[in-house]
């Protein structure tokens, strides 16, 4: 295999070219005849099907002009061994027609039969720019949507992960102090099954136990979690994780 120049993958234009085919001269002639063409430049030429497949994994070309028969891995073999994620478009070059409905069931642009006139090498390659115009749009925008539904999804992963870290962090810090005499005791606030007001006094019960702190209602609802601690009555407030039975 013969590198003709080493190509950056993300280059728009022109479309990179291979030319694979055993007999050298009939190499020579594709890539004199694509000199004429500048929307294709030739990134390598391949002398039979294993040095075709290693050029298309590594160059990534466009386009692949494509001897059928050659010793070895023949075109339809190398068509196998690349498989449809590595595939470039394809025109098949072959000294025999027979080949030409399996070239087409193979989903080739074209199929020039040797020798190859002017007019039907210019016809294979207007074929090829349409072809490889249409993927390439195509391509171009899926990279674009993709790109944005992953930078979406970035931000989404990243808020909701800040929120279960700040909701973690807050669960494990929301505790209400209570002062007992000279002491100050923390209640966890998950802890509380409910707490009812007594004038300018609000009773937290918890686990049969009930703490008395100077609070109004408004301000003891400030520091808890209201997601979870609903008001059911003006004077009374239950933690709804705590609810085991409703009776009417």
């Amino acid at each position: 295999m013969i590198n003709k120049q080493e190509i950056d993958k993300n280059q728009s234009s022109p479309f990179r070219v291979i030319v694979v085919d055993d007999e050298p001269l009939a190499r020579r002639l594709i890539i004199a005849s694509l000199i004429d063409h500048p929307e294709f430049e030739v990134v390598a030429e391949c002398g039979n099907g294993r040095q075709a497949v290693d050029a298309v994994d590594k160059l990534s070309p466009d386009l692949m002009f494509l001897d059928i028969q050659m010793p070895g891995l023949g075109g339809f073999d190398v068509i196998r061994s690349l498989g449809s994620d590595k595939m470039p478009a394809v025109i098949f070059v072959t000294a025999f027609d027979a080949f030409a409905i399996d070239a087409f069931d193979a989903n080739a642009i074209d199929y020039l039969l040797k020798p190859i006139s002017e007019e039907r090498f210019s016809r294979a390659l207007g074929r090829a720019l349409v072809r490889l115009r249409q993927d390439k749009a195509s391509h171009a925008e899926k990279r674009n949507l993709f790109g944005a539904l992953n930078a979406i999804a970035d931000r989404v992963r990243e808020k909701s992960e800040a929120q279960t870290v700040g909701q973690s962090n807050d669960q494990d810090e929301r505790k209400i102090s209570i002062k007992d005499g000279d002491s100050v005791m923390l209640v966890i606030e998950s802890d509380i099954d409910w707490i009812d007001a007594a004038g300018d006094y609000m009773c937290i019960h918890v686990d049969g136990k009930t703490h008395v702190i100077r609070s109004t209602m408004h301000d003891l609802l400030s520091r808890l979690d209201q997601d979870k601690f609903k008001r059911v009555h003006r004077s009374t407030v239950v933690n709804t994780d705590r609810i085991v039975r409703i009776q009417k």
